[in-house]
């Protein structure tokens, strides 16, 4: 590992369900989706503690978190229990926790599933993954993003 690598730690999505929630890990370069899985558990406590030993296995240094508001952009209910999962997760890994707006995450995994030949049956085990590696890839076009518009303005600002 050079020292460009050894600087970034990975990134973590997490799409928070009831049973099943889906997690997608990014590689080093903050490029791609490096690990992907599905953690079946039902009380809150639990899913935390998974994913706090996920995040110390895959050397995680940021949790983002799917956050489910209306279509309308109001919260309701899943919403709020998605803010109080990330002030739980907070507390059990001690690690950053950005809410991350996952609109249509799920509807787009499952089309993508589909797609892809997998029947209903085989798209449930897999479908919360999937949706995972959906919000993963948007946090990470706009971390990027963020990065170039940084290099940039460093720049400019020598100049």
């Amino acid at each position: 590992m050079n020292k460009k690598e050894a600087f970034f730690l990975k990134i973590m999505a997490i799409d928070y369900g009831d049973a099943h929630t889906g997690i997608a890990v990014s590689d080093r370069t903050l490029t791609l989706v490096g690990y992907s899985t599905v953690i079946t558990a039902y009380r809150p406590e639990d899913v935390a503690e998974k994913i706090r030993v996920l995040a110390a296995e895959h050397a995680v240094g940021e949790l983002v978190l799917g956050h489910p508001v209306n279509m309308d952009g109001t919260r309701g209910p899943r919403a709020e229990k998605a803010e109080g999962f990330a002030a739980l997760l907070r507390e059990t890994t001690l690690l950053p926790v950005t809410l991350w707006d996952e609109r249509r995450t799920t509807v787009d995994a499952h089309n993508i599933l589909a797609g892809n030949g997998k029947r209903a049956r085989e798209r449930k085990k897999t479908v919360d993954a999937v949706a995972a590696a959906l919000i993963l890839e948007g946090y990470l076009t706009l971390y990027r993003r963020r990065l170039e518009q940084s290099k940039t303005e460093a720049e400019e600002n020598k100049g």
